[in-house]
């Protein structure tokens, strides 16, 4: 391994719950990992008020991502793996090695790059059902206290983030008017029947200032074509999240990055993989199994090569 010309065995893209499963796999595999991050370790975990399919009896994510540091910090002392801060920008498979450039201008080479960007949140922009004012800017629900919310709250779309604070503040008696658009109707359903929620289909929702005093005007058209206008004291943004690829990764129509179609030298992990299975425990087997892909294939094209 220490006579290898890439810069590592194995290059990981992300220190989230993805990234480091893999540079673990690796690091047991005696892969030489090097870890790409450009934010916190743990990445979203912070946000994440709240855990209950986790295994391990984690209470809440910031408890997670202190843990997944360690993680890394044991493998970096141990001498079996390497953190860079930094941006990635394009990863390039080649038939010998796998490229990986940061937007500063280096670039890092390994036998494979386990990619796990993972995804960031929605703005009203980037959706058709919403519109609003240039300068509107919604405060993420994951953000929020039930202090903070002391009027007439209403949140733009029903993405899971939204059973997650419900969890996390079991005794708020603060009401959310959830704008709920046909594509999030089957997230919604895990809180419908929590009284604090208060569904309201939309079909379109316009944001916009009362012409006097504070807060927000929603006028929402409803999916029998009837438009309801309401006075909201707060909007928190909760439209879910777009996958965060980088240039040289194959996506789909939706953005997001299906592992099968990626160069051979290049796996794809976690979140960025597919909008269907965006959770914690799900990035953390993909991201381990991601590393065991590459390891065996290159086992098999090295015994190919011997056997010929």
């Amino acid at each position: 391994m220490n006579a290898s010309p890439y810069d590592a065995d194995m290059l990981v893209v992300g220190a989230g719950p993805a990234g480091v499963a893999a540079a673990l796999m690796a690091a047991s595999l005696n892969l030489r990992a090097l870890v790409v991050e450009s934010g916190p370790v743990g990445g979203k975990l912070h946000r994440v008020s709240a855990l209950e399919n986790v295994s391990g009896n984690w209470s809440t994510g910031p408890q997670l991502a202190e843990a997944l540091a360690a993680d890394l910090q044991r493998l970096q002392k141990a001498g079996r793996c390497r953190v860079v801060q930094g941006h990635a920008v394009k990863a390039t498979g080649h038939d010998d090695r796998a490229e990986l450039a940061l937007a500063d201008g280096r670039v890092f080479t390994s036998a494979s790059i386990v990619v796990a960007t993972g995804v960031t949140e929605l703005a009203p922009s980037d959706l058709q059902w919403v519109t609003a004012p240039a300068d509107f800017s919604a405060s993420p629900l994951w953000r929020a206290t039930p202090r903070e919310l002391t009027g007439r709250t209403y949140v733009l779309g029903a993405d899971r983030p939204l059973g997650t604070w419900l969890r996390a503040h079991p005794d708020s008696t603060t009401t959310l008017h959830v704008l709920c658009p046909p594509a999030d109707r089957y997230k919604a359903a895990e809180v419908e029947d929590d009284g604090r929620v208060r569904l309201v289909p939309v079909s379109h929702a316009a944001i916009s200032r009362p012409p006097y005093g504070d807060g927000w005007t929603v006028e929402v058209k409803g999916h029998d074509g009837i438009k309801t206008v309401y006075a909201a004291t707060a909007v928190l943004n909760n439209l879910g999240s777009k996958p965060a690829g980088l240039a040289g990764l194959v996506s789909g129509e939706d953005g997001y990055c299906p592992p099968n179609q990626q160069h051979r030298r290049i796996r794809v992990a976690g979140d960025l993989r597919s909008a269907r299975f965006q959770r914690i425990a799900t990035a953390q087997g993909s991201g381990a199994e991601a590393v065991l892909g590459c390891y065996y294939e290159t086992a098999l094209r090295t015994t190919n090569g011997a056997a010929r």
